[in-house]
């Protein structure tokens, strides 16, 4: 699958759901499903090198792990590259399609100061990405503006005009991450004018209902990780107590 038929996935209302893989077993796990597409979890994937998230480990070491993935699976490969490891939009664009890839997700929190980039900047720097790609690469912009919000109606604004920018620079889909409201999330969707990419979170709508407010894409981000994860502690747990639970 190309790049432009990825995209083609991205239908408002009929989303593309991504259950994000870590590894390359984890990602045959999500192609023998019968998902069409496996993307990467920056969260997951760091913690299985032994490091922390946003951009704990080196660039290499991520990549080094997509292009595992990547060469697991028959399926497309879209990668979370985090913030892009500072690297300059070429040369991002170039890693991405050397290990094989056809998307990317980029968030828009600069982690050395622990602060979301300047909308004009970031827009700027997604620019410079979709110049470099072509249209060999999917771009999902994270808008990380709802991120520990205790209001996320009064950061709306925000968010959407970072959605739109981030949309006119190139993007194809943008991602308001953890919004909670389905309320907030729906005028998110109505305003942006063009896909976006929702998390799928624990007493949230569903997938079924994050469909019908309207989105074209659906992440679980690290959450499958973390359930996984949380499975593992539990087995562990009874096998120290001398229990065998399989």
């Amino acid at each position: 699958m190309t790049a432009g038929t990825l995209r083609t996935l991205h239908v408002p209302g009929k989303p593309l759901v991504l259950p994000n893989a870590w590894d390359a077993d984890t990602a045959k796990a999500v192609e023998a499903a019968g998902f069409p597409v496996v993307a990467t979890s920056s969260a997951a994937v760091a913690a299985a090198l032994g490091q922390a998230d946003h951009e704990g480990a080196s660039a290499d070491e991520m990549l080094a792990a997509a292009k595992r993935i990547v060469d697991a699976v028959s399926v497309p490969v879209t990668v979370d590259a985090e913030a892009g490891y500072g690297l300059a939009p070429a040369d991002l664009a170039a890693r991405l399609k050397e290990i094989g890839a056809v998307g990317c997700n980029i968030e828009d929190t600069d982690h050395g100061k622990g602060s979301q980039r300047p909308a004009a900047e970031q827009a700027e720097w997604l620019a410079g990405l979709r110049r470099a790609a072509g249209d060999g690469l999917v771009v999902n912009a994270r808008v990380d503006s709802f991120l520990g919000a205790p209001d996320e109606q009064a950061v709306l604004d925000d968010a959407v005009a970072r959605g739109r920018a981030y949309l006119e620079a190139g993007a194809d889909c943008v991602y308001p991450i953890l919004v909670r409201s389905p309320e907030v999330l729906a005028e998110f969707v109505r305003q942006v004018g063009g896909p976006v990419n929702a998390s799928a979170l624990p007493g949230g709508p569903g997938l079924a209902g994050l469909a019908e407010l309207g989105v074209a894409r659906i992440s679980l981000g690290a959450g499958l990780w973390r359930y996984l994860r949380g499975v593992l502690e539990g087995t562990l747990g009874e096998i120290a107590q001398g229990k065998l639970p399989y």
